[in-house]
Protein backbone atom coordinates (compact mmCIF):
# COMPACT_ATOMS: atom_id res chain seq x y z
CA UNK A 1 0.00 0.00 0.00
CA UNK A 2 1.23 3.48 -0.85
CA UNK A 3 0.73 6.48 0.93
CA UNK A 4 1.19 9.79 -0.41
CA UNK A 5 2.81 12.12 1.76
CA UNK A 6 1.95 16.16 1.28
CA UNK A 7 4.79 18.86 1.76
CA UNK A 8 4.01 20.12 5.49
CA UNK A 9 2.28 23.50 6.06
CA UNK A 10 4.46 26.34 7.19
CA UNK A 11 3.09 28.79 10.06
CA UNK A 12 3.26 32.74 9.56
CA UNK A 13 6.89 32.34 11.12
CA UNK A 14 8.15 30.00 8.50
CA UNK A 15 7.97 27.01 10.74
CA UNK A 16 6.73 23.53 9.53
CA UNK A 17 3.53 23.14 11.68
CA UNK A 18 2.48 19.20 12.02
CA UNK A 19 -0.75 18.22 10.59
CA UNK A 20 -0.77 14.56 11.55
CA UNK A 21 -1.51 14.97 15.22
CA UNK A 22 -4.81 17.12 16.70
CA UNK A 23 -5.32 17.63 20.21
CA UNK A 24 -8.65 17.07 21.43
CA UNK A 25 -11.85 19.59 21.02
CA UNK A 26 -12.20 21.73 23.63
CA UNK A 27 -15.20 22.84 24.74
CA UNK A 28 -15.85 26.42 24.69
CA UNK A 29 -15.98 28.47 28.32
CA UNK A 30 -16.49 32.06 28.13
CA UNK A 31 -15.26 32.37 31.61
CA UNK A 32 -12.43 30.81 30.59
CA UNK A 33 -8.76 32.61 28.90
CA UNK A 34 -8.58 32.01 25.42
CA UNK A 35 -6.24 33.42 22.47
CA UNK A 36 -6.09 32.68 18.61
CA UNK A 37 -4.12 29.97 17.48
CA UNK A 38 -0.57 30.22 17.41
CA UNK A 39 -0.93 28.44 13.76
CA UNK A 40 -3.55 30.99 12.81
CA UNK A 41 -3.22 33.70 10.52
CA UNK A 42 -5.76 36.92 10.51
CA UNK A 43 -6.06 38.78 6.87
CA UNK A 44 -8.05 42.03 7.18
CA UNK A 45 -10.51 42.85 4.88
CA UNK A 46 -13.16 45.08 3.99
CA UNK A 47 -15.80 42.69 5.44
CA UNK A 48 -13.71 41.90 8.48
CA UNK A 49 -10.93 39.19 8.22
CA UNK A 50 -9.77 35.87 6.82
CA UNK A 51 -8.60 33.58 9.31
CA UNK A 52 -6.33 30.45 7.93
CA UNK A 53 -5.28 27.50 10.08
CA UNK A 54 -1.87 26.36 8.89
CA UNK A 55 -1.93 23.29 10.71
CA UNK A 56 -5.13 21.70 9.32
CA UNK A 57 -5.68 24.34 6.36
CA UNK A 58 -9.24 25.06 7.00
CA UNK A 59 -9.80 29.13 5.93
CA UNK A 60 -13.08 30.70 7.57
CA UNK A 61 -14.28 34.17 7.48
CA UNK A 62 -15.23 36.17 10.06
CA UNK A 63 -17.85 38.53 8.67
CA UNK A 64 -17.65 41.35 12.06
CA UNK A 65 -15.24 44.01 12.47
CA UNK A 66 -16.20 43.66 15.96
CA UNK A 67 -15.54 39.84 15.90
CA UNK A 68 -12.16 40.57 14.50
CA UNK A 69 -11.18 42.88 17.29
CA UNK A 70 -12.60 40.00 19.53
CA UNK A 71 -10.53 37.04 18.48
CA UNK A 72 -7.22 39.40 18.53
CA UNK A 73 -8.06 40.87 21.63
CA UNK A 74 -8.59 37.45 23.27
CA UNK A 75 -4.92 36.99 24.37
CA UNK A 76 -4.64 40.69 26.25
CA UNK A 77 -7.85 40.04 28.71
CA UNK A 78 -8.08 36.96 31.25
CA UNK A 79 -11.88 35.78 30.08
CA UNK A 80 -13.69 35.75 26.47
CA UNK A 81 -16.41 37.57 28.57
CA UNK A 82 -14.21 40.17 29.51
CA UNK A 83 -12.81 40.46 25.79
CA UNK A 84 -16.77 40.84 24.45
CA UNK A 85 -17.16 43.49 27.39
CA UNK A 86 -13.83 45.56 26.47
CA UNK A 87 -14.51 45.34 22.87
CA UNK A 88 -18.22 47.06 23.17
CA UNK A 89 -20.26 43.81 22.89
CA UNK A 90 -23.69 44.43 23.80
CA UNK A 91 -25.35 42.14 26.17
CA UNK A 92 -28.43 41.32 23.95
CA UNK A 93 -25.50 40.48 21.28
CA UNK A 94 -23.27 38.52 23.75
CA UNK A 95 -25.30 35.18 22.95
CA UNK A 96 -24.51 35.47 19.07
CA UNK A 97 -20.29 36.21 19.98
CA UNK A 98 -20.05 33.64 22.03
CA UNK A 99 -21.59 31.00 19.99
CA UNK A 100 -19.12 32.57 17.16
CA UNK A 101 -16.02 31.84 19.53
CA UNK A 102 -17.57 28.40 20.18
CA UNK A 103 -17.30 27.82 16.35
CA UNK A 104 -14.25 28.89 16.09
CA UNK A 105 -12.65 27.40 18.82
CA UNK A 106 -14.33 23.69 17.49
CA UNK A 107 -12.52 24.82 14.30
CA UNK A 108 -9.09 25.11 16.44
CA UNK A 109 -8.88 29.21 15.43
CA UNK A 110 -8.93 30.17 18.58
CA UNK A 111 -7.63 27.83 21.51
CA UNK A 112 -7.22 27.84 25.49
CA UNK A 113 -4.62 30.02 26.87
CA UNK A 114 -2.41 28.89 29.61
CA UNK A 115 -2.74 31.14 32.98
CA UNK A 116 0.38 32.00 34.34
Amino acid sequence: MRRLLSAPAIDPHGTPVTTAVFPAEVAFDPAGPWQRARSVALRPEPFGALVYHFGNRKLSFLKSKTLVAVVEALADHPSASATLVACGVSEAQRPAYEKALADLARSQMIEPRETP
